[in-house]
């Protein structure tokens, strides 16, 4: 079960770094990882850096995807996004934390894809 999740949150990542694009974003890195946590999407809308958490769903049954980015969650976002920061010597721009639901359709139908804007703040 926990491959199949991880690889329906790969797949999720794919859809979303594509929509993004599509948007205009510039994605910088995927998967950024340290030894606080992890960032799913890092880039560039306009003038923000955005660290973008990215939640894959077949439905809505358990709450929508953006619901289980938990408060605990979101420190840790923020905690790796300032280590990511510091490290890439970035600190004078703006900073925003966005999140994408995907939720995956069991029918033909496109991915229903919903993107929510500086979704958090700590």
């Amino acid at each position: 079960m926990k491959s199949l999740n991880k690889n329906i949150g790969f797949y999720g990542e794919d859809i979303a770094a594509n929509y993004l694009k599509n948007l205009g974003y510039i994605i910088f890195e995927r998967n950024f990882r340290c030894y606080i946590g992890e960032i799913d999407i890092i880039g560039k809308d306009n003038t923000y850096i955005v660290f973008v958490e990215v939640k894959t769903r077949y439905d809505n049954n358990y709450g929508t995807p953006a619901e289980s980015v938990t408060y605990s969650k979101q420190r840790k976002i923020y905690k790796t996004a300032q280590y990511y920061i510091l490290k890439n010597n970035i600190h004078k721009l703006n900073f925003r934390f966005d999140v994408i639901e995907i939720i995956l359709n069991d029918t033909k139908n496109a991915p229903t894809i919903r993107l929510i804007k500086n979704a958090f703040q700590i």
